[in-house]
Protein backbone atom coordinates (compact mmCIF):
# COMPACT_ATOMS: atom_id res chain seq x y z
CA UNK A 1 0.00 0.00 0.00
CA UNK A 2 2.57 2.57 0.76
CA UNK A 3 4.52 1.47 -2.18
CA UNK A 4 1.35 2.35 -4.34
CA UNK A 5 0.96 5.56 -2.91
CA UNK A 6 4.58 6.28 -3.21
CA UNK A 7 3.71 5.67 -7.00
CA UNK A 8 0.48 7.55 -7.25
CA UNK A 9 2.08 10.58 -5.78
CA UNK A 10 4.93 10.55 -8.01
CA UNK A 11 2.72 10.16 -10.83
CA UNK A 12 0.55 13.49 -9.97
CA UNK A 13 3.61 15.43 -9.46
CA UNK A 14 4.93 14.52 -12.88
CA UNK A 15 0.89 15.50 -14.48
CA UNK A 16 0.89 18.94 -12.51
CA UNK A 17 4.69 19.81 -13.23
CA UNK A 18 3.47 18.67 -17.17
CA UNK A 19 0.65 20.88 -16.65
CA UNK A 20 2.62 23.97 -15.53
CA UNK A 21 4.99 23.99 -18.10
CA UNK A 22 2.02 24.25 -20.73
CA UNK A 23 1.07 27.70 -19.12
CA UNK A 24 2.67 30.93 -20.88
CA UNK A 25 2.80 32.20 -16.91
CA UNK A 26 5.46 29.57 -16.15
CA UNK A 27 7.49 29.26 -19.27
CA UNK A 28 10.33 29.92 -17.64
CA UNK A 29 10.62 26.59 -16.32
CA UNK A 30 12.78 24.39 -18.27
CA UNK A 31 11.91 20.58 -19.55
CA UNK A 32 15.04 19.60 -17.87
CA UNK A 33 13.94 21.38 -14.01
CA UNK A 34 10.51 19.61 -14.79
CA UNK A 35 12.82 15.96 -15.20
CA UNK A 36 15.08 17.14 -12.46
CA UNK A 37 12.26 16.95 -10.12
CA UNK A 38 10.41 14.04 -11.29
CA UNK A 39 13.80 12.43 -10.34
CA UNK A 40 14.16 13.71 -6.88
CA UNK A 41 10.57 12.20 -6.47
CA UNK A 42 11.69 9.28 -8.17
CA UNK A 43 14.55 8.30 -6.11
CA UNK A 44 12.90 9.28 -2.70
CA UNK A 45 10.29 6.56 -3.23
CA UNK A 46 13.02 3.97 -4.02
CA UNK A 47 14.77 4.77 -1.39
CA UNK A 48 12.11 4.68 0.94
CA UNK A 49 12.17 0.57 -0.51
CA UNK A 50 13.65 -1.47 2.36
CA UNK A 51 17.35 -2.33 1.35
CA UNK A 52 16.52 -5.99 1.24
CA UNK A 53 14.09 -5.97 -1.56
CA UNK A 54 16.45 -3.45 -3.46
CA UNK A 55 19.93 -6.09 -2.77
CA UNK A 56 17.12 -9.59 -4.05
CA UNK A 57 16.50 -7.24 -7.24
CA UNK A 58 20.35 -6.17 -7.56
CA UNK A 59 21.67 -10.07 -7.20
CA UNK A 60 19.06 -10.75 -9.72
CA UNK A 61 19.88 -7.96 -12.48
CA UNK A 62 23.52 -8.20 -12.27
CA UNK A 63 24.47 -11.47 -10.70
CA UNK A 64 22.11 -13.83 -12.42
CA UNK A 65 23.82 -15.71 -15.08
CA UNK A 66 26.99 -13.76 -14.98
CA UNK A 67 28.77 -16.04 -12.31
CA UNK A 68 28.89 -19.27 -10.90
CA UNK A 69 26.51 -21.18 -9.34
CA UNK A 70 28.51 -21.78 -6.01
CA UNK A 71 28.92 -18.29 -6.07
CA UNK A 72 25.39 -17.24 -6.77
CA UNK A 73 24.45 -19.15 -3.78
CA UNK A 74 26.70 -17.32 -1.62
CA UNK A 75 24.71 -14.21 -2.62
CA UNK A 76 21.80 -15.22 -1.76
CA UNK A 77 22.64 -16.59 1.81
CA UNK A 78 24.18 -12.91 2.06
CA UNK A 79 20.54 -12.07 1.92
CA UNK A 80 19.01 -14.41 3.98
CA UNK A 81 21.22 -13.05 6.92
CA UNK A 82 20.03 -9.35 5.57
CA UNK A 83 16.20 -10.26 5.53
CA UNK A 84 17.26 -11.72 9.54
CA UNK A 85 19.47 -8.62 10.68
CA UNK A 86 17.69 -6.07 9.06
CA UNK A 87 14.30 -6.90 7.78
CA UNK A 88 12.98 -3.56 8.18
CA UNK A 89 16.02 -1.12 7.36
CA UNK A 90 15.05 1.04 4.28
CA UNK A 91 17.83 2.13 1.50
CA UNK A 92 18.11 5.99 2.54
CA UNK A 93 18.40 4.79 6.55
CA UNK A 94 21.73 3.30 5.68
CA UNK A 95 24.69 4.95 7.56
CA UNK A 96 27.87 4.04 8.75
CA UNK A 97 26.42 3.66 11.90
CA UNK A 98 23.60 1.18 10.79
CA UNK A 99 26.08 -0.44 8.55
CA UNK A 100 28.25 -1.17 11.25
CA UNK A 101 25.64 -2.60 13.50
CA UNK A 102 24.61 -5.07 10.93
CA UNK A 103 28.62 -5.92 10.07
CA UNK A 104 28.79 -6.15 14.56
CA UNK A 105 25.51 -8.78 14.58
CA UNK A 106 26.54 -10.43 11.89
CA UNK A 107 30.71 -11.42 13.54
CA UNK A 108 28.63 -12.00 16.83
CA UNK A 109 27.98 -15.39 14.71
CA UNK A 110 30.39 -15.93 12.89
CA UNK A 111 34.56 -15.89 12.36
CA UNK A 112 35.81 -12.52 10.79
CA UNK A 113 36.83 -14.03 7.58
CA UNK A 114 33.51 -14.96 6.84
CA UNK A 115 32.42 -11.67 7.92
CA UNK A 116 34.71 -10.59 5.65
CA UNK A 117 32.97 -12.47 3.07
CA UNK A 118 29.63 -11.02 4.10
CA UNK A 119 31.08 -7.21 3.68
CA UNK A 120 31.81 -7.88 0.06
CA UNK A 121 29.21 -9.48 -1.22
CA UNK A 122 26.61 -6.66 -0.27
CA UNK A 123 29.11 -3.89 -0.49
CA UNK A 124 28.69 -3.85 -4.50
CA UNK A 125 24.77 -3.20 -3.77
CA UNK A 126 25.57 -0.18 -1.37
CA UNK A 127 27.93 1.07 -3.50
CA UNK A 128 25.39 0.84 -6.50
CA UNK A 129 22.79 2.81 -4.79
CA UNK A 130 25.25 5.57 -3.28
CA UNK A 131 25.79 6.12 -7.35
CA UNK A 132 21.95 6.33 -8.43
CA UNK A 133 21.57 9.14 -5.43
CA UNK A 134 19.82 6.22 -3.29
CA UNK A 135 22.10 6.41 -0.35
CA UNK A 136 23.66 9.99 0.73
CA UNK A 137 27.39 9.18 1.69
CA UNK A 138 29.45 5.97 1.23
CA UNK A 139 28.19 3.70 4.61
CA UNK A 140 30.73 1.03 4.00
CA UNK A 141 33.38 3.51 4.30
CA UNK A 142 36.24 2.60 7.10
CA UNK A 143 33.64 -0.45 8.17
CA UNK A 144 35.43 -2.36 10.99
CA UNK A 145 35.26 -5.94 10.30
CA UNK A 146 34.94 -8.34 13.53
CA UNK A 147 34.37 -11.73 14.36
CA UNK A 148 34.82 -14.58 16.65
CA UNK A 149 38.03 -16.38 17.51
CA UNK A 150 38.51 -18.78 14.67
CA UNK A 151 37.92 -22.48 16.36
CA UNK A 152 40.98 -24.90 16.22
CA UNK A 153 41.69 -26.26 13.13
CA UNK A 154 42.20 -29.81 12.39
CA UNK A 155 45.28 -30.48 10.07
CA UNK A 156 44.32 -30.17 6.81
CA UNK A 157 47.38 -31.73 5.19
CA UNK A 158 49.45 -34.61 5.49
CA UNK A 159 53.59 -34.99 5.99
CA UNK A 160 55.80 -36.68 3.41
CA UNK A 161 55.82 -39.85 5.39
CA UNK A 162 52.16 -39.87 6.02
CA UNK A 163 51.31 -39.45 2.37
CA UNK A 164 53.27 -41.90 1.16
CA UNK A 165 52.09 -44.56 3.60
CA UNK A 166 48.84 -43.58 2.33
CA UNK A 167 49.30 -44.17 -1.61
CA UNK A 168 50.91 -48.00 -0.63
CA UNK A 169 47.66 -48.61 1.07
CA UNK A 170 45.79 -47.78 -1.84
CA UNK A 171 43.87 -50.40 -3.88
CA UNK A 172 44.97 -50.00 -7.43
CA UNK A 173 43.40 -52.68 -9.43
CA UNK A 174 42.43 -52.55 -13.08
CA UNK A 175 39.25 -51.17 -12.82
CA UNK A 176 38.44 -47.16 -12.53
CA UNK A 177 37.82 -46.67 -8.18
CA UNK A 178 37.95 -44.05 -5.96
CA UNK A 179 41.75 -45.06 -4.60
CA UNK A 180 42.64 -44.41 -8.19
CA UNK A 181 40.85 -40.59 -7.91
CA UNK A 182 42.68 -40.12 -4.81
CA UNK A 183 46.63 -41.15 -6.38
CA UNK A 184 45.61 -38.47 -9.00
CA UNK A 185 44.52 -35.56 -6.63
CA UNK A 186 47.60 -36.72 -4.30
CA UNK A 187 50.18 -36.37 -7.26
CA UNK A 188 48.79 -33.24 -9.37
CA UNK A 189 46.66 -31.16 -6.81
CA UNK A 190 44.08 -30.96 -8.75
CA UNK A 191 40.31 -29.28 -7.02
CA UNK A 192 37.87 -32.03 -6.82
CA UNK A 193 35.41 -30.93 -9.73
CA UNK A 194 38.76 -30.57 -11.50
CA UNK A 195 39.47 -34.03 -11.06
CA UNK A 196 35.96 -35.39 -11.55
CA UNK A 197 35.53 -33.75 -15.18
CA UNK A 198 38.93 -34.96 -16.47
CA UNK A 199 38.72 -37.31 -19.26
CA UNK A 200 41.12 -40.13 -21.24
CA UNK A 201 41.21 -37.23 -24.08
CA UNK A 202 42.89 -34.59 -21.36
CA UNK A 203 45.77 -36.88 -20.85
CA UNK A 204 48.57 -36.55 -23.24
CA UNK A 205 50.83 -39.58 -21.88
CA UNK A 206 53.72 -38.26 -24.70
CA UNK A 207 54.30 -35.44 -23.38
CA UNK A 208 53.80 -36.58 -19.51
CA UNK A 209 50.58 -33.50 -18.85
CA UNK A 210 47.40 -33.57 -18.18
CA UNK A 211 45.07 -30.46 -19.01
CA UNK A 212 42.15 -29.16 -16.89
CA UNK A 213 40.03 -26.97 -19.04
CA UNK A 214 36.65 -27.61 -17.26
CA UNK A 215 34.96 -28.90 -14.54
CA UNK A 216 31.87 -31.24 -12.97
CA UNK A 217 29.16 -29.73 -11.76
CA UNK A 218 28.58 -32.57 -9.02
CA UNK A 219 26.49 -29.84 -6.46
CA UNK A 220 23.88 -29.98 -8.93
CA UNK A 221 23.02 -31.93 -11.85
CA UNK A 222 26.07 -33.04 -13.36
CA UNK A 223 27.67 -32.30 -16.45
CA UNK A 224 30.46 -30.28 -17.22
CA UNK A 225 30.96 -26.51 -16.10
CA UNK A 226 34.29 -23.92 -16.92
CA UNK A 227 36.78 -23.58 -14.46
CA UNK A 228 36.76 -21.44 -11.92
CA UNK A 229 39.01 -18.92 -13.04
CA UNK A 230 41.10 -18.80 -16.23
CA UNK A 231 43.91 -19.33 -14.53
CA UNK A 232 42.35 -22.73 -13.82
CA UNK A 233 42.83 -23.67 -17.26
CA UNK A 234 46.13 -25.13 -17.16
CA UNK A 235 48.24 -27.98 -18.15
CA UNK A 236 49.99 -30.04 -14.90
CA UNK A 237 52.89 -32.00 -15.19
CA UNK A 238 52.90 -35.94 -13.97
CA UNK A 239 55.99 -37.93 -13.54
CA UNK A 240 56.55 -41.12 -15.19
CA UNK A 241 55.61 -43.58 -12.86
CA UNK A 242 51.44 -42.21 -12.82
CA UNK A 243 51.80 -42.00 -16.15
CA UNK A 244 52.47 -45.32 -17.03
CA UNK A 245 49.81 -46.14 -14.15
CA UNK A 246 47.02 -44.39 -15.94
CA UNK A 247 47.82 -44.83 -19.50
CA UNK A 248 47.21 -48.30 -18.54
CA UNK A 249 44.04 -48.09 -16.59
CA UNK A 250 42.71 -45.50 -19.61
CA UNK A 251 43.74 -47.80 -22.26
CA UNK A 252 40.28 -48.64 -23.57
CA UNK A 253 38.09 -46.57 -21.87
CA UNK A 254 35.76 -43.50 -24.51
CA UNK A 255 37.82 -40.66 -25.03
CA UNK A 256 35.47 -37.69 -24.19
CA UNK A 257 33.45 -39.40 -21.13
CA UNK A 258 34.34 -38.59 -17.47
CA UNK A 259 36.70 -40.89 -16.01
CA UNK A 260 35.06 -41.05 -12.67
CA UNK A 261 31.57 -40.22 -13.17
CA UNK A 262 29.23 -43.45 -13.49
CA UNK A 263 26.16 -41.77 -11.40
CA UNK A 264 25.56 -39.04 -8.84
CA UNK A 265 29.11 -38.24 -6.91
CA UNK A 266 28.94 -36.60 -3.76
CA UNK A 267 31.68 -35.17 -2.05
CA UNK A 268 31.65 -37.01 1.27
CA UNK A 269 31.87 -40.12 -0.95
CA UNK A 270 35.23 -39.66 -1.75
CA UNK A 271 36.13 -38.23 1.30
CA UNK A 272 34.88 -41.25 3.60
CA UNK A 273 36.84 -43.46 1.28
CA UNK A 274 39.59 -41.18 1.92
CA UNK A 275 38.88 -40.62 5.77
CA UNK A 276 39.28 -44.85 6.30
CA UNK A 277 43.03 -44.82 4.42
CA UNK A 278 44.04 -42.27 7.17
CA UNK A 279 42.58 -44.17 9.79
CA UNK A 280 44.26 -47.65 8.35
CA UNK A 281 47.42 -45.95 8.50
CA UNK A 282 46.90 -44.15 11.78
CA UNK A 283 47.52 -40.95 9.72
CA UNK A 284 45.48 -37.44 10.30
CA UNK A 285 42.22 -37.57 8.81
CA UNK A 286 41.81 -35.29 6.13
CA UNK A 287 39.72 -34.05 2.97
CA UNK A 288 40.11 -34.42 -0.62
CA UNK A 289 40.46 -30.36 -0.38
CA UNK A 290 43.16 -31.27 2.22
CA UNK A 291 45.02 -33.31 -0.38
CA UNK A 292 45.28 -30.93 -2.16
CA UNK A 293 46.95 -28.78 0.58
CA UNK A 294 49.40 -31.24 0.90
CA UNK A 295 50.19 -32.00 -2.33
CA UNK A 296 51.07 -27.54 -2.40
CA UNK A 297 52.66 -28.22 1.23
CA UNK A 298 55.07 -30.75 0.26
CA UNK A 299 55.97 -28.66 -3.10
CA UNK A 300 57.26 -25.66 -0.89
CA UNK A 301 58.59 -27.68 1.34
CA UNK A 302 60.56 -29.10 -1.25
CA UNK A 303 62.68 -25.63 -2.07
CA UNK A 304 59.37 -25.19 -5.02
CA UNK A 305 58.63 -21.15 -5.72
CA UNK A 306 55.46 -19.70 -4.93
CA UNK A 307 54.93 -19.01 -8.47
CA UNK A 308 55.26 -22.41 -9.87
CA UNK A 309 52.81 -23.39 -7.18
CA UNK A 310 50.46 -21.15 -7.79
CA UNK A 311 50.15 -22.03 -11.68
CA UNK A 312 50.04 -25.49 -10.48
CA UNK A 313 47.54 -25.32 -8.25
CA UNK A 314 45.38 -22.86 -10.81
CA UNK A 315 45.32 -19.84 -8.28
CA UNK A 316 44.45 -16.57 -9.84
CA UNK A 317 47.67 -14.66 -8.43
CA UNK A 318 50.44 -15.81 -5.76
CA UNK A 319 48.57 -13.66 -3.44
CA UNK A 320 46.16 -16.51 -2.50
CA UNK A 321 48.83 -19.09 -3.11
CA UNK A 322 50.65 -16.66 -0.38
CA UNK A 323 47.61 -16.38 1.85
CA UNK A 324 46.55 -19.92 1.76
CA UNK A 325 49.72 -21.40 2.94
CA UNK A 326 51.16 -18.91 5.02
CA UNK A 327 51.93 -20.68 7.81
CA UNK A 328 54.51 -22.88 5.78
CA UNK A 329 56.04 -20.03 4.12
CA UNK A 330 56.52 -18.76 7.54
CA UNK A 331 58.43 -21.79 8.28
CA UNK A 332 60.38 -22.03 5.63
CA UNK A 333 61.31 -18.40 6.27
CA UNK A 334 62.48 -19.41 9.51
CA UNK A 335 64.41 -21.97 8.13
CA UNK A 336 66.10 -19.46 5.45
CA UNK A 337 66.85 -17.23 8.68
CA UNK A 338 69.66 -20.33 9.95
CA UNK A 339 71.10 -20.73 6.37
CA UNK A 340 71.64 -17.17 5.97
CA UNK A 341 73.13 -17.00 9.69
CA UNK A 342 75.46 -20.06 8.23
CA UNK A 343 76.28 -18.65 5.22
CA UNK A 344 77.60 -15.22 6.80
CA UNK A 345 79.05 -16.78 9.64
CA UNK A 346 81.45 -18.39 7.26
CA UNK A 347 82.26 -14.88 5.59
CA UNK A 348 84.54 -14.26 8.44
Amino acid sequence: MKKLKKFLFAAFTVAILSCLLCQPAFAAISESDVQAQVDAVGKEAVSGNVFTDFYEQWITTYKQGAIRPVTMSKYKMAHQWLVRLIPDLKIGDITRITYQQLLNNYAAEHERQTTMDFHHHIKCAILDAVDEGLIERDPTRKAIIKGRPPKDKKQKYLNQFELQKLLANLDLGTNVSWDWFILLVAKTGMRFSEALALTPKDFDFSRQLVSVSKTWNYKGDGGFLPTKNRSSIRKIQLDWQTVIQFAGLLKNMPEDEPIFIKKQVYNSTVNDVLARHCREIDAPVITIHGLRHTHASLLLFAGVSIASVARRLGHSSMTTTQKTYIHIIQELENKDVDVIMRFLSGLN
